[in-house]
């Protein structure tokens, strides 16, 4: 499974060994799911993931979450 982010969505689905992620029964966009054939040299595999760190380095930073639930401490 690779996070390509919705603007690449389509780019990676015309790849090789390449089809959408399904986890619910609906695509899910943004992600794609690589068969084995589609990685099975390292150069191949080294692709995909970094095509997934581009997407992933390119949000912004998440604020940082209280721990316990959510709940700020008193």
């Amino acid at each position: 499974m690779v996070r390509v982010g919705p603007n690449n969505h389509q780019a990676a689905l015309a790849e090789p060994y390449v089809r959408p992620m399904d986890f619910t029964g609906r695509p899910l966009k943004g992600f794609v799911f690589v068969d084995t054939a589609g990685v099975r040299t390292k150069v191949a595999l080294g692709r995909w993931v970094q095509r997934g760190i581009n997407f992933t380095t390119s949000l912004p930073p998440k604020c940082a979450r209280a721990r316990g639930g959510g709940r700020r401490p008193e």
